[in-house]
């Protein structure tokens, strides 16, 4: 019974610091759009962490990478919302403009062989 209790003090102790820490970076790094963090330690898989649904997964079971994955994952976020959102944004902005122009020129080409075969 008293490992049981040391493991849950243990996942208590980190999952505070992972909030803490989480906390912390979105303040400096003036971060929105993130709700919380979850800690969800597994064994399987090459995935250390995740943003989903506005909250940050961490996968590691190891407090420090925890940590440092979830600085990670707090950097990306933000670069990604900040910087590659909206050039990707403007980049299909740019798609949908160019084929609107290119769909009316076919239409006039198709208008045009048309009457050429009437």
């Amino acid at each position: 019974m008293a490992h049981r209790k040391n493991i849950e003090t243990s996942r208590n102790d980190t999952e505070f610091k992972l909030s803490k820490e989480f906390e912390r970076v979105k303040r400096l790094l003036e971060i929105t759009g993130l709700t919380g963090v979850v800690w969800q330690p597994t064994r399987s898989g090459n995935l250390s962490g995740e943003v989903k649904n506005d909250v940050v997964y961490i996968y590691e079971a190891d407090e420090e990478k925890a940590l440092q994955t979830l600085r990670h994952e707090l950097m990306d976020y933000q670069i990604s919302s900040k910087i590659i959102r909206p050039l990707i944004d403007i980049i299909n902005s740019l798609i949908k403009l160019r084929e609107a122009e290119i769909y009316k020129e076919k239409e006039k080409i198709i208008e045009h062989l048309s009457k050429l075969l009437s």
